[in-house]
């Protein structure tokens, strides 16, 4: 099964707000930090830059508008083009100025994740891995222990957006497991997690410097296909600006 992504950083992201909808632009002026702000439109920057691909429709800030990323009662995102769903299933992370969008089949379970590869506490280990992950932290080398946390709770953030459920349940419901590595051409390699019912996620991993990502889908996806955005249009009245 083929799943696309794209990644965007703020400097990607117009200054201007006319390629957001109307209700878009509503809900943004609601928002009160700045923070908030930006890590919102990077976020609908990035996954109406991918939807536009995925749709064949152009960059322009009209049409771009006309895509419209929604919360379903999940909390999980939707995409909606022209006002009516898009047949297709997004996810979507954000994380120190950098956004990833997932887009896959409609109706498939998919989540994403990117993460900063940083030091985390023996109490962070504690409160959110099972004893078999803490096991598999403790035998690595001291020089891949950030590395595999990352690693590790990505999986997690991932397979808990693909269920739908975020962080309302406890993140040791899900064991990570990296399989042995065997990188494609891309830099992915191949990771499964288990949920308690049963069920079982298959997706893959990719670190580029400090920044490791993850992409998990039911069905198991093919390796993650890459998105080559055209040049952006802005409106005229930015370009004259």
């Amino acid at each position: 099964m083929n799943v696309y992504w794209l990644e965007q950083t703020e400097a990607d992201v117009p200054a201007e707000n006319d390629w957001l909808s109307p209700g878009e632009v509503a809900c943004l002026e609601g928002m009160r930090f700045p923070k908030r702000r930006a890590d919102w439109r990077l976020g609908r920057w990035t996954a109406k830059r991918a939807l536009a691909v995925c749709l064949q429709a152009p960059p322009h800030p009209g049409v771009l508008a006309k895509i419209e990323i929604r919360a379903a009662p999940s909390g999980a995102p939707e995409a909606f083009f022209a006002g009516k769903p898009a047949a297709v299933t997004i996810s979507l992370s954000h994380r120190a100025g950098t956004a990833m969008c997932a887009v896959g089949l409609s109706g498939v379970d998919l989540g994403c994740d990117v993460e900063v590869i940083e030091s985390r506490s023996d109490a962070f280990v504690a409160d959110y891995f099972t004893a078999n992950e803490q096991a598999l932290i403790a035998r690595s080398p001291a020089t891949d222990r950030s590395r595999l946390l990352a690693l590790l709770w990505s999986g997690k953030e991932s397979t808990l957006k693909a269920l739908h459920m975020g962080l309302r349940v406890d993140t040791r419901c899900l064991i990570v497991s990296p399989v042995e590595p065997s990188f494609d051409l891309n830099g992915w390699s191949p990771i499964r997690v288990r949920y308690d019912d049963g069920r079982v996620f298959h997706g893959w991993w990719q670190r580029t410097e400090n920044t490791l990502r993850t992409l998990v889908a039911d069905p198991a996806p093919d390796s993650p296909i890459p998105l080559q955005v055209p040049a952006y249009f802005p409106s005229r009245a930015a370009q004259c600006a």
